[in-house]
């Protein structure tokens, strides 16, 4: 099995929130973006988050979206072994340096994990330098909340940004 590796982090000096999942899925590796599964609630949660569209935009507009608002993307795992999409699945994971990347991010506020596989490892790797906080996973494979549940979760996301 072949390793599956990431997105370089999607950040600038004014990230005030730092979104961090755990590995990018077979969708979203196929079409090399962020929350590529047009299932993945992630954009549709952004949207409610930052109270700007997100869904119509093309993704590099996307990007530029978030980062305007103050939110960076990565992931906590660089690559791993992984059949198919799951968290569950992921087997011999090596970690992106989180801790090298937040101390380049002066304004950083908020480490926000999508999902309880980013909050597991990437809790362990951050420790206490800074606030975090984990979401409920926007992934599909998510399902125990509903959509409005999630979108409540997240919506703690809107104090640090503003």
């Amino acid at each position: 099995m072949t390793r599956k590796a990431g997105f370089p982090a999607v950040v600038d000096a004014d990230t005030r929130v730092l979104i961090l999942g755990s590995l990018p899925g077979e969708a979203s590796l196929a079409v090399r973006q962020y929350y590529g599964n047009p299932r993945n609630a992630f954009w549709r949660l952004m949207e409610g988050v930052l109270g700007a569209p997100l869904v119509p935009l093309p993704y590099d507009d996307r990007l530029k979206a978030l980062l305007s608002h103050g939110v960076g993307l990565w992931d906590v795992i660089a690559e791993a072994r992984r059949p198919g999409s799951l968290d569950a699945a992921i087997r011999d994971p090596a970690a992106n340096d989180l801790v090298a990347l937040i101390e380049t991010l002066p304004a950083l506020r908020l480490v926000a994990f999508n999902g309880g596989t980013a909050a597991k490892l990437g809790g362990k790797l951050i420790g206490e330098r800074i606030q975090t906080i984990a979401l409920p996973s926007s992934s599909p494979a998510h399902a125990a909340r509903t959509f409005e549940q999630k979108a409540e979760a997240w919506s703690a996301l809107k104090t640090p940004l503003s």
